[in-house]
Protein backbone atom coordinates (compact mmCIF):
# COMPACT_ATOMS: atom_id res chain seq x y z
CA UNK A 1 0.00 0.00 0.00
CA UNK A 2 1.74 3.09 -0.83
CA UNK A 3 2.02 5.74 1.78
CA UNK A 4 -0.14 9.37 1.72
CA UNK A 5 1.58 11.75 0.38
CA UNK A 6 2.89 14.98 2.95
CA UNK A 7 3.04 18.69 2.44
CA UNK A 8 4.79 21.00 5.16
CA UNK A 9 3.83 24.28 5.90
CA UNK A 10 4.60 26.87 8.78
CA UNK A 11 2.77 27.07 11.86
CA UNK A 12 -0.18 25.35 13.95
CA UNK A 13 -2.71 23.09 12.82
CA UNK A 14 -5.23 25.41 11.03
CA UNK A 15 -2.69 28.08 10.36
CA UNK A 16 -3.98 29.41 6.73
CA UNK A 17 -1.08 27.87 4.98
CA UNK A 18 -2.87 24.81 6.84
CA UNK A 19 -5.55 26.22 4.88
CA UNK A 20 -3.83 26.16 1.76
CA UNK A 21 -2.83 22.63 1.61
CA UNK A 22 -5.93 21.22 2.72
CA UNK A 23 -7.47 23.44 -0.05
CA UNK A 24 -5.05 22.67 -3.38
CA UNK A 25 -4.13 19.21 -1.91
CA UNK A 26 -7.20 17.29 0.41
CA UNK A 27 -5.30 14.11 -0.27
CA UNK A 28 -1.83 15.10 1.51
CA UNK A 29 -1.27 14.59 5.23
CA UNK A 30 -0.42 18.67 6.48
CA UNK A 31 2.78 18.49 8.36
CA UNK A 32 3.11 21.59 10.77
CA UNK A 33 6.58 23.32 10.92
CA UNK A 34 7.78 25.82 12.95
CA UNK A 35 9.48 27.64 10.63
CA UNK A 36 9.77 28.57 6.97
CA UNK A 37 13.17 27.30 6.94
CA UNK A 38 12.02 24.08 8.96
CA UNK A 39 8.82 23.42 6.10
CA UNK A 40 11.73 23.93 3.32
CA UNK A 41 14.19 21.10 5.16
CA UNK A 42 11.23 18.90 6.00
CA UNK A 43 10.87 18.59 2.02
CA UNK A 44 14.97 17.62 1.56
CA UNK A 45 14.90 15.30 5.05
CA UNK A 46 12.00 13.51 3.61
CA UNK A 47 9.76 14.13 5.94
CA UNK A 48 7.37 15.48 3.23
CA UNK A 49 6.86 15.56 -0.54
CA UNK A 50 5.67 19.35 -1.27
CA UNK A 51 6.48 22.58 0.95
CA UNK A 52 3.48 25.31 0.87
CA UNK A 53 5.27 28.92 1.09
CA UNK A 54 3.41 32.20 1.57
CA UNK A 55 5.14 35.00 -0.76
CA UNK A 56 2.39 37.61 -1.21
CA UNK A 57 -0.15 39.28 0.91
CA UNK A 58 -2.77 41.68 -1.22
CA UNK A 59 -2.68 44.06 1.78
CA UNK A 60 0.89 43.48 4.07
CA UNK A 61 2.86 42.77 0.45
CA UNK A 62 5.52 40.39 0.10
CA UNK A 63 6.59 38.15 2.30
CA UNK A 64 10.52 39.03 2.77
CA UNK A 65 11.90 35.68 4.61
CA UNK A 66 10.26 33.60 1.16
CA UNK A 67 12.10 36.26 -1.16
CA UNK A 68 15.03 35.34 0.96
CA UNK A 69 15.27 31.73 1.22
CA UNK A 70 13.16 30.89 -1.72
CA UNK A 71 16.07 31.66 -4.12
CA UNK A 72 18.57 28.90 -2.27
CA UNK A 73 15.90 26.74 -1.26
CA UNK A 74 16.71 24.08 -4.09
CA UNK A 75 13.31 23.72 -4.48
CA UNK A 76 10.95 24.58 -7.93
CA UNK A 77 7.15 26.23 -7.84
CA UNK A 78 5.11 23.57 -9.37
CA UNK A 79 1.91 25.20 -8.25
CA UNK A 80 0.31 28.38 -6.80
CA UNK A 81 -3.04 29.19 -4.45
CA UNK A 82 -4.32 32.13 -3.07
CA UNK A 83 -6.33 32.20 0.51
CA UNK A 84 -8.77 34.67 1.09
CA UNK A 85 -7.77 35.27 4.81
CA UNK A 86 -11.14 35.36 7.03
CA UNK A 87 -11.04 36.32 10.72
CA UNK A 88 -13.51 34.51 12.80
CA UNK A 89 -14.49 35.04 17.10
CA UNK A 90 -13.61 31.48 18.04
CA UNK A 91 -14.38 30.70 21.93
CA UNK A 92 -14.66 27.97 24.30
CA UNK A 93 -18.10 26.00 23.91
CA UNK A 94 -20.88 28.22 25.55
CA UNK A 95 -19.14 31.06 25.39
CA UNK A 96 -20.98 34.33 23.72
CA UNK A 97 -19.91 37.58 22.13
CA UNK A 98 -20.74 39.50 25.05
CA UNK A 99 -18.85 37.23 27.26
CA UNK A 100 -15.39 37.88 25.38
CA UNK A 101 -13.40 40.70 27.33
CA UNK A 102 -9.77 39.67 25.53
CA UNK A 103 -9.59 37.93 22.22
CA UNK A 104 -5.79 36.40 21.41
CA UNK A 105 -3.59 36.63 17.77
CA UNK A 106 -1.00 37.22 15.60
CA UNK A 107 -0.55 40.76 15.73
CA UNK A 108 -0.78 41.20 11.75
CA UNK A 109 -4.75 39.62 12.47
CA UNK A 110 -5.38 42.04 15.21
CA UNK A 111 -5.13 44.52 13.04
CA UNK A 112 -7.41 43.57 10.75
CA UNK A 113 -9.96 43.59 13.04
CA UNK A 114 -9.61 46.99 14.89
CA UNK A 115 -13.50 47.95 14.27
CA UNK A 116 -15.03 44.62 15.92
CA UNK A 117 -12.98 44.98 18.80
CA UNK A 118 -13.82 48.23 19.28
CA UNK A 119 -17.54 47.99 18.49
CA UNK A 120 -17.70 45.09 21.35
CA UNK A 121 -14.51 46.36 23.89
CA UNK A 122 -12.53 43.44 23.49
CA UNK A 123 -8.83 44.09 24.86
CA UNK A 124 -6.39 42.90 21.73
CA UNK A 125 -3.41 40.64 23.17
CA UNK A 126 -1.00 39.69 20.77
CA UNK A 127 -0.87 35.87 20.23
CA UNK A 128 2.70 33.65 19.03
CA UNK A 129 1.18 33.14 15.71
CA UNK A 130 -3.00 32.43 14.57
CA UNK A 131 -3.40 29.18 14.77
CA UNK A 132 -1.11 28.88 17.95
CA UNK A 133 -3.46 31.01 19.53
CA UNK A 134 -6.07 29.38 18.88
CA UNK A 135 -4.52 26.05 20.36
CA UNK A 136 -3.57 28.29 23.54
CA UNK A 137 -7.25 29.57 23.94
CA UNK A 138 -8.78 25.88 23.96
CA UNK A 139 -5.66 24.60 26.19
CA UNK A 140 -6.55 27.47 28.49
CA UNK A 141 -10.68 27.75 28.42
CA UNK A 142 -10.34 30.77 30.19
CA UNK A 143 -13.70 32.70 30.85
CA UNK A 144 -13.50 35.86 28.54
CA UNK A 145 -11.42 34.76 26.30
CA UNK A 146 -11.63 34.20 22.69
CA UNK A 147 -9.50 33.69 19.52
CA UNK A 148 -9.41 34.99 16.15
CA UNK A 149 -8.54 32.68 13.38
CA UNK A 150 -9.41 30.78 10.47
CA UNK A 151 -12.60 28.29 10.87
CA UNK A 152 -10.80 25.71 10.26
CA UNK A 153 -8.41 26.03 13.24
CA UNK A 154 -11.59 26.37 15.37
CA UNK A 155 -12.71 23.06 14.04
CA UNK A 156 -9.41 21.43 15.00
CA UNK A 157 -9.18 22.84 18.76
CA UNK A 158 -12.99 22.37 19.61
CA UNK A 159 -14.03 26.32 19.42
CA UNK A 160 -17.19 27.59 18.59
CA UNK A 161 -17.37 30.53 15.90
CA UNK A 162 -19.14 33.46 17.72
CA UNK A 163 -18.68 35.87 14.45
CA UNK A 164 -17.69 35.14 11.22
CA UNK A 165 -15.96 36.77 8.77
CA UNK A 166 -15.02 39.91 10.41
CA UNK A 167 -12.06 41.29 9.00
CA UNK A 168 -12.40 45.31 8.40
CA UNK A 169 -11.04 44.28 4.93
CA UNK A 170 -12.51 42.17 2.55
CA UNK A 171 -9.94 41.84 0.47
CA UNK A 172 -6.94 40.05 2.03
CA UNK A 173 -5.32 37.87 -0.11
CA UNK A 174 -2.64 36.02 1.00
CA UNK A 175 -0.76 33.96 -2.28
CA UNK A 176 0.77 30.76 -1.36
CA UNK A 177 3.10 28.68 -4.28
CA UNK A 178 3.49 25.09 -4.33
CA UNK A 179 6.92 23.56 -4.54
CA UNK A 180 8.95 20.53 -4.92
CA UNK A 181 12.40 19.29 -5.21
CA UNK A 182 11.97 17.98 -8.89
CA UNK A 183 10.64 19.98 -11.11
CA UNK A 184 7.04 18.77 -12.62
CA UNK A 185 5.74 19.52 -16.52
CA UNK A 186 2.88 21.91 -16.04
CA UNK A 187 -0.90 21.53 -17.29
CA UNK A 188 -0.52 23.32 -20.10
CA UNK A 189 -4.84 23.17 -20.57
CA UNK A 190 -4.60 26.48 -18.14
CA UNK A 191 -2.47 29.68 -18.62
CA UNK A 192 1.04 29.20 -17.44
CA UNK A 193 3.07 31.51 -14.74
CA UNK A 194 6.80 31.33 -15.14
CA UNK A 195 8.79 32.63 -12.39
CA UNK A 196 12.76 33.11 -12.06
CA UNK A 197 15.50 35.15 -10.84
CA UNK A 198 17.88 37.09 -12.03
CA UNK A 199 20.31 39.56 -11.47
CA UNK A 200 21.46 42.81 -14.40
CA UNK A 201 25.10 43.19 -15.30
CA UNK A 202 26.89 46.31 -14.32
CA UNK A 203 26.14 48.38 -17.81
CA UNK A 204 24.24 51.48 -17.59
CA UNK A 205 20.54 51.10 -18.27
CA UNK A 206 20.62 47.43 -18.13
CA UNK A 207 17.66 46.70 -16.60
CA UNK A 208 15.82 48.69 -19.47
CA UNK A 209 17.49 47.16 -21.88
CA UNK A 210 16.84 43.44 -19.84
CA UNK A 211 12.99 44.21 -19.82
CA UNK A 212 12.94 45.32 -23.22
CA UNK A 213 12.84 42.17 -24.92
CA UNK A 214 9.67 41.18 -22.40
CA UNK A 215 8.03 44.15 -23.80
CA UNK A 216 9.29 43.61 -27.92
CA UNK A 217 7.70 39.95 -27.76
CA UNK A 218 4.60 40.65 -26.47
CA UNK A 219 5.28 38.73 -22.75
CA UNK A 220 3.32 40.07 -19.84
CA UNK A 221 5.14 40.56 -16.92
CA UNK A 222 3.12 40.04 -14.18
CA UNK A 223 5.49 41.34 -11.08
CA UNK A 224 8.72 42.68 -10.74
CA UNK A 225 10.57 43.10 -7.20
CA UNK A 226 14.09 43.84 -6.11
CA UNK A 227 15.69 43.10 -3.01
CA UNK A 228 19.27 43.08 -2.09
CA UNK A 229 21.56 40.48 -2.33
CA UNK A 230 23.49 39.43 0.75
CA UNK A 231 23.18 42.82 2.39
CA UNK A 232 24.84 44.50 -0.06
CA UNK A 233 23.24 48.13 -1.18
CA UNK A 234 25.35 47.50 -4.59
CA UNK A 235 24.26 44.16 -5.19
CA UNK A 236 20.24 43.61 -6.29
CA UNK A 237 18.60 40.27 -7.26
CA UNK A 238 15.30 40.63 -9.19
CA UNK A 239 12.69 38.29 -8.94
CA UNK A 240 10.17 38.32 -11.93
CA UNK A 241 6.78 36.23 -12.84
CA UNK A 242 5.25 36.28 -16.05
CA UNK A 243 2.76 35.03 -18.77
CA UNK A 244 4.11 31.96 -21.18
CA UNK A 245 6.12 28.99 -20.74
CA UNK A 246 9.92 28.89 -21.78
CA UNK A 247 8.66 26.70 -24.39
CA UNK A 248 6.51 29.67 -25.95
CA UNK A 249 9.04 31.28 -28.77
CA UNK A 250 8.08 34.47 -27.74
CA UNK A 251 8.95 33.63 -24.15
CA UNK A 252 12.12 31.68 -25.41
CA UNK A 253 13.10 34.96 -27.76
CA UNK A 254 12.34 37.55 -24.40
CA UNK A 255 14.69 35.07 -22.06
CA UNK A 256 17.48 35.05 -24.50
CA UNK A 257 17.74 38.49 -24.81
CA UNK A 258 17.19 38.71 -20.79
CA UNK A 259 20.16 36.66 -21.17
CA UNK A 260 22.50 39.04 -22.75
CA UNK A 261 22.54 41.66 -20.10
CA UNK A 262 22.21 39.55 -16.92
CA UNK A 263 24.89 37.60 -15.35
CA UNK A 264 22.43 35.22 -13.44
CA UNK A 265 19.46 33.67 -14.35
CA UNK A 266 17.49 31.19 -12.77
CA UNK A 267 14.18 29.50 -13.34
CA UNK A 268 12.09 29.03 -10.49
CA UNK A 269 9.59 26.99 -12.07
CA UNK A 270 6.60 26.81 -14.91
CA UNK A 271 3.43 26.00 -13.56
CA UNK A 272 -0.61 26.47 -13.85
CA UNK A 273 -2.40 30.28 -13.16
CA UNK A 274 -4.61 30.00 -10.30
CA UNK A 275 -8.29 30.06 -11.36
CA UNK A 276 -8.80 32.90 -8.53
CA UNK A 277 -6.93 34.99 -11.29
CA UNK A 278 -9.84 34.36 -13.79
CA UNK A 279 -11.64 36.64 -11.28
Amino acid sequence: MAMQKRISFQGELGAYGHQACFEMFPDMEAIPCRSFEDAINAVHEDRADLTMLPVENSTYGRVADIHSLLPGSGLYIIGEHFVRVHANLLAPKGMKISDVKRGVSHVVLLGQVRKFLAEHGIEPVVGRDTAGSVKDVADANEPGLAAFGSELAGKIYGLDVLARHIEDNDHNTTRFLACSPHPVAADTSRPIITSFLFRVRNIPAALYKAMGGFATNGVNMLKLESYMLNGSFRATQFYADIEGHPDDPAVARALEELDYFTDYVKVLGSYPASAFRDD
